[in-house]
């Protein structure tokens, strides 16, 4: 759905024109999976699929909300009654942001929201924090709050953690707010300090695919919590703050100091890894060499199936299938348990890769994949 249609909707259901659009992007991990709650590095891109907002404000201490996707009445909502664990529907992730912008002392009065997205739910794609971000960014503008935006991720994370709770970390919400066009980017989740690499596929031949492997995940479930239990264990018995803390070339040393636990071993031996694969594709963006981070994203996926334990088998089909049929690189991407693989091949092996993973999943009995081409993006911007 385009600015112009949301706007139209928005002046149906609330009489009145939007005092604005803005739009807010989903977002791919090119790697750096489940780093990002260890204080490591990330290196997302934004999608050109969003979620789009037109947004007026209220003064009478009243938040009315509507999406387009859900359907139904608007739901009206008290300011003054919104506390974490009151809602468990969709409405808990824009009702979060207005909560925590407030707690954080942002004279946020009210507003009217009409939404609509072209994120794919469920699929890792991070469309939960696209919808946080982009009612972040309408409110900054709207009430004139003047907030940086790595300080906007902040507040939507906590709006995440705190009001739906969800432990996800910093990552989502600061691709959707921070990425350009046309580049990947490197995130420090400690300092958030922020590099923009250039990421231009096209140019070279090359495409990147998404399988969205129909498989629903929640990042509320109790795994992902549980892996980030795991990852603060070990940083606790290893006498650091965070894994992040692990060098790499301290991680034999490190495993062998935790003895016979073996879960956290596990964990502990993805999260550093996953690190050094960061620096890695880094490195090799910058100097040019794009062909050869293929090999980095497989020895991701490898860590997430084996130590991380996060993958599935839809996943695993997949990014088994993509590399036998020609991909230079393939990998599960997001929280895991489910959602989406990416796929880094030959801009002419993309047809015969699609339709070779179709094929598979057909085969096992699978829901059809969704598979389609991801471009890095604009991240959040006022449309008008």
């Amino acid at each position: 759905m385009g600015a112009q249609q949301v706007r139209e909707r928005f002046t149906e259901l609330y009489g009145a024109a939007p005092e604005g659009v803005w739009a807010a992007p989903g977002r791919v991990n090119l790697i750096g999976e489940h780093t990002d709650y260890n204080d490591g590095f990330v290196m997302p891109f934004a999608l050109p699929h969003q979620v789009t907002a037109a947004v007026s404000r209220r003064t009478d201490g009243l938040l009315r909300l509507h999406s387009a996707d859900v359907g139904g009445e608007v739901v009206e909502l008290a300011l003054d009654g919104l506390a974490p664990g009151t809602d468990d529907d969709w409405t808990a992730y824009p009702a979060g942001v207005v909560w925590a912008l407030r707690e954080a002392g942002h004279p946020v009065t009210g507003a009217d929201v009409h939404l609509a997205s072209t994120v794919p739910t469920g699929a890792g794609l991070s469309s939960s924090a696209a919808l946080e971000v982009v009612v972040a960014l309408a409110l900054d503008d709207l009430f004139g709050l003047e907030l940086p935006r790595w300080k906007l991720a902040r507040l939507c994370q906590r709006a995440e953690n705190v009001y739906v709770g969800a432990p996800t970390g910093i990552m989502d919400q600061t691709a959707s707010a921070c990425c350009e066009e046309g580049h990947a980017l490197f995130l420090d989740t400690r300092d958030l300090s922020q590099r923009q690499i250039p990421f231009d596929l096209a140019a070279e031949g090359l495409r990147l695919l998404v399988i969205d492997t129909q498989v629903k995940h929640a990042h509320s479930g109790g795994e992902y919590g549980k892996r980030r239990a795991g990852c603060e264990k070990g940083a606790a018995l290893l006498g650091v703050d965070a894994l992040r803390d692990v060098a790499y070339d301290g991680l034999d040393a490190a495993l062998e100091q935790l003895g016979d636990e073996s879960e956290v071993r596990r964990l502990v031996r993805h999260i550093v890894t996953e690190n050094r694969r960061v620096e890695r594709v880094v490195e090799l963006l910058t100097s040019g060499d794009v062909r050869a981070i293929g090999p980095v994203l497989t020895e991701g996926h490898a860590s997430l199936r084996d130590d991380f334990r996060i993958s599935c088998p839809e996943l695993d089909l997949a990014v088994d299938t993509a590399l036998a049929s020609g991909a230079l690189g393939a990998r599960m991407t997001g929280g895991g348990f489910g959602g989406s693989a990416i796929a880094l091949a030959e801009a002419s092996a993309v047809d015969t890769l699609t339709k070779a993973v179709e094929e598979a999943f057909a085969a096992a009995g699978y829901t059809a994949p969704r598979v389609f081409e991801a471009v890095p993006s604009p991240g959040a911007r006022r449309l008008g």
